[in-house]
């Protein structure tokens, strides 16, 4: 009976969309990971546990699993998927989001994605309804934070800045179906950093071990080096001469 738990954990079928999923560790690990380090068997099965309650597709992008050296496993969510819970909750009443500027001194909230040229992003913001409550979720987020020089933030800044800010919003209102749910934008700035260090220990260890294969070139060039300049410094040498001149001399 053990055996029959343990199996179901890793090798179960559910319904996504109307479509039947069937997910299974060898399936996750060769095709639904991504990193540069290896997830642990109880990683697998939080993710295809994961993709079974939260009615994830994973052949359609609608989660992954991301692993970096140093760092936890995370169960990457695409917005989408973000979109189709919070629709799918009978209390969800829509949303309005937008970006925040600095317009000249002042934080300004605009909806959407557009600014003027001499407005300055700062972050963005969003609010999503619930029918059960008076007061819409609201978040506001710093567009320093989540942006660290990656191609899609310098491409889109305005677009993603919003999109991460409706994830974030959507989390505080429906903590129960997405509190453990990030997507790709939010888990962007940190797998940078990771990456980083582990670049540069990668090239930390190259350097070393090409230091340790190197021979010593100390002695052999010194010695050819210092043997020229005393040839040339005996043969050339004006008092040498002039000692050597002296014995010849008859007087």
């Amino acid at each position: 009976m053990a055996n029959e738990q343990r199996n179901d954990l890793i090798n179960t079928e559910f319904e996504a969309n109307g479509e039947k999923v069937k997910l299974d560790s060898a399936t996750v690990v060769q095709y639904l990971v991504r990193g540069n380090e290896q997830v642990t068997k109880q990683e697998v099965v939080m993710f295809i546990n994961l993709c079974k309650y939260q009615k994830l597709n994973p052949f359609l992008n609608e989660a992954y699993l991301v692993k970096f050296k140093g760092a936890p496993a995370q169960i990457i969510t695409s917005k989408e998927a973000f979109m189709k819970r919070a629709e799918a909750n009978e209390h969800y009443a829509g949303l309005e989001a937008g970006i925040m500027v600095d317009r000249g001194g002042e934080i300004v909230n605009l909806e959407g994605a557009v600014k003027l040229s001499t407005d300055k992003l700062i972050g963005g913001w969003a609010k999503v309804f619930r029918n059960d409550r008076k007061v819409p979720v609201k978040v506001q987020i710093s567009f320093d934070e989540f942006s660290k020089g990656q191609a899609t933030w310098k491409q889109m800044p305005l677009n993603m800045i919003r999109k991460t800010a409706i994830v974030n919003a959507m989390r505080e209102a429906f903590p129960g179906n997405l509190g453990s749910m990030y997507t790709e934008e939010e888990s962007q700035a940190e797998r940078k950093d990771i990456t980083a260090e582990v670049n540069q220990e990668v090239r930390h260890k190259a350097n070393q071990e090409i230091i340790d294969i190197q021979p010593d070139p100390v002695e052999e060039p010194k010695q050819e080096k210092q043997s020229k300049p005393r040839t040339q410094t005996v043969e050339n040498d004006p008092v040498g001469d002039f000692e050597q001149a002296s014995k010849k001399a008859p007087f």
